[in-house]
C-alpha cells in the first residue's frame, strides 16, 4: 500500500469534509438524540459507502477512457460550473 497515497486522500476528503452540509446534519441529529455513536457510526459508514462508489466508478471509468480524456472532461466541467457562478454572481450584484 502506498502510504504517500493514502496520506494524501485522508487529508483531501478530510479538509473538503470539513463545515459540508453532511457535518452540519450530523451537528443537528447529535443535538436531538441521546445515542451519539449511533450518529457517528450512521455518518462515518456513510461516509465510507459513498467514497467506496466514487472509487469504484473511477476505477471503471479508468479502464474504459483514457486518462487525458478523463482530465479533460473533469476541466471542461470544473470550467463551466466556475463561469456559471461568476456569471450568476455577476448577475446578483448588478440587482
Amino acid at each position: 500500500m502506498d502510504l504517500q497515497l493514502l496520506g494524501l486522500s485522508f487529508i483531501t476528503v478530510f479538509l473538503s469534509e470539513l463545515g459540508d452540509k453532511s457535518q452540519v446534519a450530523a451537528i443537528a441529529l447529535s443535538g436531538t438524540t441521546k445515542s451519539p455513536k449511533a450518529i457517528f457510526f450512521g455518518t462515518a459508514s456513510a461516509l465510507v459507502l459513498a467514497s467506496l462508489i466514487g472509487v469504484l466508478v473511477g476505477q471503471g471509468v479508468a479502464e474504459i477512457l483514457p486518462t487525458q480524456w478523463v482530465k479533460m472532461a473533469a476541466a471542461i466541467g470544473f470550467a463551466i460550473m466556475g463561469t456559471r457562478l461568476l456569471w450568476n454572481s455577476r448577475k446578483t450584484t448588478e440587482d
